[in-house]
C-alpha cells in the first residue's frame, strides 16, 4: 500500500512540516487534503528555512508532485506569495504543483465575518486565527461557497459574488465595516487567479495513477486531531476534518491506499488560542518550554500556551486515527527538567474516584478535570548532539519507551532540533 498520512496528534505545531518534508524525497507525490492558510510550518532543509501555510511540503523534492485537494480552503493572494517564494529561491514549482478546481477561495468578507463574531463573544471568544476559515467553510456546506471553477467564468464568478455580497454587506455594516465593492473585489481576485490558473488542475486522475503504479504518496494534515471539529475540544477547533479520513473527502484517495498513519507529538504539550489545557503550566516549567522551544506561532505570533505531555489525549487521537507509529519532538526541550510529568487521565467531579478519560465530555467537562500524573526522573543533559537512540542519555530513552507503553503505540522517530540530520530512528523493542 503506497500512502503514508502525517497527522498532528495532539492540538497543532507538533513540527508535522518536518516529518513531512523527510519522507518527501521518495514520494511521487505529497498533498494537502484539509484546512487553509490559517496554520503554517516551518521546514529547514538544505535549501534554507521555509515558513509555508499553503504549499505541500515536497516543493523542495525536484522529483514530487505537489498536489492541494478539495477540502482546502485557499488564500488566493497567500498562494501567489509562497509560489513566487519558492521561485526567487531557485525552487520552481509550477509544472508539479496541482490544486483542485473544486478548492473553496477565501473571499475579503470571510476574515471579517470572522471578527465580527469573535468580537461579539468577548471573553469568551474562540481565539481564531482570523483568517477567515470558519466562515469559508460554513459558505461551503450552506452552499455559499465559491471555489477556484467559478472564478475561471467571469460571469459565474460575478453572479455567485453578487448574492453573496448581497447578504454580507449588510452585516457588516451593521457592525460599523464599510461594506465591500462588487468590482474591486471581482479585480482583485481575477488578478490574483490569473496569476495561478496554470497550476489550477484536477488531481484526481494523476492520483490514481500514481496509486495503481505502487508509487508512494504522503498525505500531509494541517491542524491535528484534538482540533477537528467532530472530536476536538469543540468549540475551540478548526473548521475542517483533521483526522485521517479527511483524506477521503478531501483529496480522493480511498481507505484501502493508507498503510502508514504517522502521528506527530511534541514530547510536552502546547495549546494556541482558547480552549481547555487540563496539564497547562502557567508559569515555572511553563515558562522554561516557551523559551527553550520557542513557543511562537508560525502565522500569529501568538505565544503558545505550554504544559506537560497528556498521553490520555495521545492515547484518544492514536485510537481514533489508528496511528502506526509516533515520532516524538523536541525531546531537548525537556533537557534540564530534574522530573518530568506525564498525564494520564483525569479526576472529575462527577467520575468519583475513577479516572476519567477525554472522550467522556465535552471542551466544558474538561476544563473542570484536574490531571493526573505519573512521575518520572529528567536527565539533566543535552541531547543535542544526539544522533542515534543509544546517543540519547538512558533516562531519556526511558521517557521514550514509557510515552509508548502508555499511548499504545511505537515511537519510531524523536527530534532534539530543527535540522533533518536531528530526527533520531527509534529501533523497536
Amino acid at each position: 500500500m503506497p500512502v503514508t498520512i502525517v497527522l498532528g496528534a495532539q492540538w497543532g505545531d507538533e513540527a508535522k512540516g518536518k516529518v513531512a518534508d523527510l519522507l518527501a524525497g521518495g514520494a511521487a507525490v505529497v498533498a494537502r487534503f484539509n484546512g487553509g492558510d490559517n496554520a503554517g510550518h516551518t521546514v529547514i532543509n538544505p535549501y534554507g528555512t521555509f515558513k509555508l501555510r499553503l504549499l505541500p511540503n515536497g516543493f523542495a523534492s525536484p522529483e514530487t508532485r505537489c498536489v492541494i485537494g478539495p477540502g482546502v480552503a485557499i488564500n488566493l493572494q497567500t498562494l501567489v506569495d509562497e509560489i513566487e517564494m519558492l521561485e526567487v529561491r531557485g525552487l520552481p514549482i509550477r509544472e508539479r504543483l496541482w490544486i483542485s478546481p473544486r478548492c473553496h477561495v477565501v473571499m475579503p468578507y470571510h476574515p471579517l465575518v470572522e471578527a465580527i463574531y469573535e468580537n461579539a463573544k468577548g471573553d469568551a471568544r474562540t481565539g481564531t486565527t482570523r483568517r477567515g476559515m470558519g466562515p469559508v467553510y460554513a459558505d461551503k456546506v450552506s452552499y455559499n461557497g465559491i471555489r477556484l471553477a467559478d472564478l475561471a467564468d467571469r460571469d459565474v464568478f460575478a453572479d455567485k459574488l453578487r448574492v453573496q455580497l448581497t447578504v454580507k454587506n449588510p452585516l457588516l455594516e451593521a457592525f460599523g465595516i464599510p461594506a465591500l465593492d462588487l468590482q474591486k473585489v471581482m479585480d482583485e481576485k481575477l488578478a490574483q487567479h490569473e496569476q495561478v490558473q496554470t497550476v489550477v488542475r484536477e488531481p484526481f486522475g494523476m492520483l490514481q495513477e500514481v496509486l495503481q503504479a505502487g508509487k508512494l504518496v504522503v498525505l500531509e494534515g494541517a491542524q491535528a486531531a484534538l482540533l477537528d471539529t467532530d472530536w476536538g475540544t469543540y468549540p475551540f477547533s478548526t473548521a475542517s476534518t483533521t483526522l485521517v479520513g479527511g483524506a477521503t473527502a478531501g483529496l480522493g484517495i480511498a481507505p484501502r491506499w493508507i498503510d502508514r498513519v504517522i502521528g506527530v507529538a511534541k514530547a510536552y504539550l502546547t495549546r494556541v488560542g482558547s480552549g481547555p489545557f487540563p496539564t497547562e503550566l502557567t508559569s515555572g516549567a511553563g515558562d522554561v518550554m516557551l523559551q527553550r522551544g520557542q513557543e511562537y506561532g508560525t502565522v500569529t505570533g501568538r505565544s503558545r500556551r505550554c504544559g506537560w505531555l497528556d498521553v490520555d489525549l495521545l492515547r484518544f487521537t492514536a485510537q481514533l486515527n489508528g496511528f502506526t507509529e509516533l515520532v516524538l519532538t523536541k525531546l531537548d526541550v525537556l533537557d534540564s527538567f530534574e522530573e518530568l510529568k506525564i498525564g494520564v487521565g483525569y479526576r472529575h467531579p462527577e467520575a468519583g474516584e475513577a479516572l476519567a478519560h477525554y472522550w467522556q465530555g465535552d471542551a466544558r467537562w474538561l476544563e473542570r478535570c484536574e490531571p493526573v500524573y505519573t512521575t518520572l526522573p529528567g536527565w539533566m543533559q543535552s541531547t543535542i548532539l544526539a544522533r542515534s537512540f543509544g546517543d540519547l542519555p538512558e533516562l531519556a530513552q526511558a521517557y521514550i519507551r514509557r510515552v509508548e507503553a502508555l499511548a499504545g503505540v511505537p515511537v519510531s522517530m524523536v527530534s532534539v532540533g530543527p535540522e533533518r540530520s536531528e530526527i533520531i530512528p527509534v529501533p523497536a523493542v
